[in-house]
Formats: structure tokens, C-alpha cells, sequence
């Protein structure tokens, strides 16, 4: 039974389709797995009587002849997700208790594409966060170990509970967000695939926010081609999001061909950073010599203002979260706190807020609210904002000078130990992003690919950056990295 739950998208599709296992059996497989796999925390919220109805008109659909690509495989939700009339409460005590009244628009078309839900999974609280220690529920904890150190890692965050639960086989695949690299740094922790659309290519509506700006929603899959199978299902204009594109959503998966011959790809020298890690340089090389024996032209580019990206990102984001959250109040929906007699409406919300939010969505919240203050606004928000012009403007001028894709690393390093950096500054924290978060200034399509492991036998990724509205293309070019890596390890059982 468990080695149904080893299966790809498109492996499980095509067995589907030629009728060699039901949706009921594949679902009834991974609701076991996940039942056995309490030690990671990924699954927080579980939907087994949903799943089993959901798996049960699939099946009438595939012997209907009425199967889209999605029909009857089974995934994970991110909590950030709403999910009619199932808790989705973003991993944070404030939304304790919050059952939706209507469906996520990406939910709903995965769901009309025949998905089957298993259950919402883990994350850091309202996505704030790159370890997955910040959720309410406790710590996800990555399915791989260093060697044989029994040491609990990272799952990386703040889509960390989706990571683990596919790198660990407990469904096909799973949503996330990506709000300055939550799909694709996690992707790279636990050795998936993450890819992060344009903006604008998925809707946002039914998604808690984030940073309006920078939220977008993508896949997180086994493999490339699941990507583009999924992705295809995700994506599509919707009129309730005012930022969503209104484009059409080609065949991502008929376009993997794996030929990139002369394609170009930038190589960036501002993202080698001092004191980067000889294995992440090593990586980075060996993943440069493999697009160039594929066929690709490689060439050294330069995006000056990247050094800028952090910081702005870290005012942007926070100005943005302070103005979203400030909607949980404890009047309409949520947590309220207890009053003591004789409070007014101060203390409710002041009460409230400070028991609902976490220490890092209150930090965040601070520092946004400072940045946007009257006296700040200027020298902190106005600035990033042009900063991030900048930023976006350096990569148009490389794509407009021919290059097709920009190849990084996709992390500083390989997962690290849940509770490491809990005395580090948080700025070492956010350091995580450090390769990712230009992507989502600039609002520009990002995937991550295994591509290679650690001494300590850790997975460790490669990022390509694509055009705008060219995931297909993006997505091609890593089709063909991802089979010249040939990246095929898996966490070992522990849990």
C-alpha cells in the first residue's frame, strides 16, 4: 500500500487513467501514511471523510472518461489556504476557530480539477518565518537527517509543513505561498521542487495575506513535470483578485522538452556572497556546467541593486502585514480575548492582539507600523519602494538583453537544526532569503530543483529565475537541470 504514496502526479495520473488503481486507494494510502507520521507535524488539520468523497467522484469521472490532469490525486493544503468550512487559520491562535464560509479561488480549481484534499498543513504563523518555528501548532520537523545525527532539522519555512509532507511521501503534492522564497527555500531543505508563478498567475483570493504585493501561490511537487501538471490547474484569471492576470494558461507540462540548445542563462555575480558556504560555490558551478552541457549559453551578468534586496524587502513586507493584520482585532472573527471589568475597546484590541500573534508577526507588525508611521514614511517605505523599482528594472534590462533564465542557489545552506538560531539575531534569520526575495521584488516566476547533497548527506537546491509569464519556459529549462542532476535520494524512514 505504501508504495503508492512513492508515486509521482503524473506516474499516479497515467495509473488512473489506465484504471491500475483507484483515487479511493491512493487516498485511503496516504491518509495511512500520514497517520504514521505524527513525529513531523506536518498535517495539522485532517480531512479524511472529505478526501474519501472527493477520491470516490473522481473515480466516477475517470470511468466517466472525464478526467483532467489532476482527477483523483491526492494533497496537502497549506492552512494559509481558506478551505470551506475547515479550519484555516494560518498557524496562529488569532484565528483559532475560523471556519470559512466559501473555498480559496485555487482551491476551488483544484478541487474542480477533480484534487482530492487529505488535510490543511503546518506553516509559520501568517507565512512569517524561514523554519517553521513560529506556528502555533509546534515545529514541523524535516523528514532528513544529517547522516546519523539524530538532530531534528528544518523543514524551512514558511510552507515548511507542505515541504515535509511531500518529501516524505504523505501526498502527491501540496500548495504553498511564496512571499520572499516560502516555497522555494523549503522546497530546497527537504529536496522537492518549488516553484514560485509570476505574480499575478495564481489568485489570491481565499488566501490569508501576507504582503499584498509579494503573496503568490505555487506548487510544491515531487518532480518538474508534477509542477507543471499542477501549476496548470492553479493558475487562471480570476475577477474576485484585481491583481490577477487575465492570460492565458498554456500546457506547462507539453512544453517540457528538455531541449534548451541556445537558450541563454545569467549567471549573477552580486549572489556570490562573502563567506558562502564552498559546497553552495560547488553546487552553483556544477549546476552552470550542466545547463552548458545541455546546450545553453552561459553568461556572467550583473544585478547591481541586489545587495539592496534584503533591507527593502524587510520594509516592504512588514509595512504590508502590519496593514493586512490589522483587520484581527477580536470584533468580527477570530480570538477575543477575556476582559476585565471596566475594559473598553483599547483593551480588547490591545488584549487580543497580544495574545492572538506570535513574537514574530509581532515584531513584523511593529516594524511596519514604524515604517509607515508619519515621520518614518519617507525615510523607510518611500525609499524601498523606489529601491524595488531598481531592482525590477535590473532584471529587465538583463532579459531584455537576451538572457532567458538567471541560474543562483536557492539557499545559503543545507536544513539546519530546528532551535540553532533561536539566540541568533533575527536578521541572521531572515538571511535565508537572501537569494530569493529579489524574485518576488521584482514579481518575476522562481523554481528550486534538487540538484545535489551536503557532506552530512543533506539535499541542497538550485533557483532559476525566469521571465515574466514564461514559467513554461522556466520550467522547461528546469526539466532539463533536473535530468541532468538526477537527483533521486529520499529521506530515510525514521518517524
Amino acid at each position: 500500500m505504501s508504495e503508492l504514496t512513492k508515486l509521482t502526479l503524473a506516474e499516479a495520473r497515467d495509473k488512473l487513467r489506465a484504471r491500475d488503481v483507484s483515487s479511493l486507494e491512493l487516498t485511503e494510502a496516504c491518509l495511512s501514511a500520514i497517520e504514521g507520521a505524527g513525529a513531523l507535524n506536518a498535517f495539522v488539520h485532517h480531512t479524511p471523510e472529505i478526501a474519501r468523497d472527493q477520491a470516490r467522484a473522481a473515480d466516477a469521472r475517470l470511468a466517466a472518461g472525464d478526467a483532467p490532469a489532476m482527477c483523483g490525486l491526492p494533497i496537502g493544503v497549506k492552512d494559509l489556504f481558506c478551505t470551506k468550512g475547515v479550519p484555516s487559520q494560518a498557524a496562529s491562535r488569532i484565528l483559532q476557530g475560523f471556519l470559512p464560509e466559501y473555498e480559496s479561488t485555487v482551491t476551488s480549481q483544484l478541487f474542480d480539477a477533480g484534487a482530492v484534499m487529505l488535510g490543511k498543513l503546518n506553516m509559520d504563523e501568517f507565512a512569517m518565518g524561514s523554519s517553521n518555528e513560529t506556528s502555533c501548532y509546534g515545529n514541523v520537523v524535516n523528514p532528513w537527517r544529517r547522516g546519523n545525527d539524530d538532530t531534528a532539522l528544518t523543514p524551512g519555512g514558511s510552507s515548511g509543513g507542505s515541504a515535509a509532507a511531500v518529501a516524505a511521501d504523505l501526498c502527491l503534492a501540496a500548495t504553498g505561498t511564496d512571499t520572499g522564497g516560502s516555497i522555494r527555500q523549503p522546497a530546497a531543505f527537504t529536496g522537492i521542487v518549488g516553484i514560485k508563478p509570476t505574480y499575478g498567475r495564481c489568485s489570491r483570493w481565499g488566501v490569508v495575506a501576507f504582503a499584498s504585493s509579494l503573496d503568490q501561490a505555487g506548487p510544491m511537487t515531487k518532480t518538474v513535470r508534477d509542477a507543471a501538471i499542477m501549476l496548470g490547474a492553479m493558475c487562471g484569471h480570476d475577477p474576485k483578485d484585481s491583481t490577477s492576470a487575465d492570460l492565458p494558461v498554456p500546457d506547462f507540462e507539453a512544453m517540457l522538452t528538455g531541449d534548451i540548445r541556445g537558450k541563454v542563462i545569467g549567471i549573477p555575480r552580486e549572489y556570490r556572497m562573502d563567506g558562502m558556504p564552498a559546497e553552495i560555490e560547488k553546487l552553483w558551478a556544477d549546476g552552470t556546467a550542466m545547463l552548458k552541457a545541455a546546450g545553453a549559453e552561459i553568461r556572467e551578468i550583473s544585478l547591481p541593486h541586489t545587495k539592496y534586496a534584503l533591507p527593502a524587502y524587510y520594509v516592504i513586507a512588514p509595512a504590508e502585514a502590519s496593514s493586512n493584520l490589522a483587520r484581527y482585532d477580536g470584533v468580527r472573527y477570530g480570538h477575543r480575548a477575556k476582559l476585565a471589568q471596566g475594559d473598553g475597546i483599547t483593551e480588547m484590541y490591545e488584549k487580543t492582539r497580544a495574545e492572538g500573534f506570535g513574537h514574530e508577526v509581532q515584531r513584523r507588525v511593529m516594524v511596519g507600523t514604524y515604517v509607515l508611521s508619519a515621520g518614518f514614511y519617507d525615510a523607510y517605505y518611500n525609499r524601498a519602494r523606489k529601491v524595488r523599482a531598481l531592482i525590477k528594472r535590473d532584471f529587465d534590462q538583463v532579459f531584455d538583453a537576451g538572457i532567458d533564465a538567471i541560474l543562483t542557489p536557492a539557499t545559503p545552506s543545507a536544513a539546519f537544526g530546528l532551535g540553532e538560531m533561536q539566540d541568533a539575531d533575527p536578521v541572521q534569520m531572515y538571511l535565508n532569503d537572501v537569494f530569493t526575495v529579489t524574485v518576488n521584488l521584482a514579481g518575476l516566476p522562481g523554481i528550486a530543483v534538487p540538484a545535489g547533497m551536503d557532506a552530512q548527506g543533506l539535499p541542497l537546491g538550485l533557483q532559476l529565475i525566469g521571465r515574466p509569464w514564461e514559467e513554461g519556459d522556466l520550467l522547461n529549462t528546469a526539466y532539463a537541470l533536473e535530468q541532468a542532476a538526477g537527483f533521486v535520494a529520499k529521506p530515510g524512514k525514521w518517524w
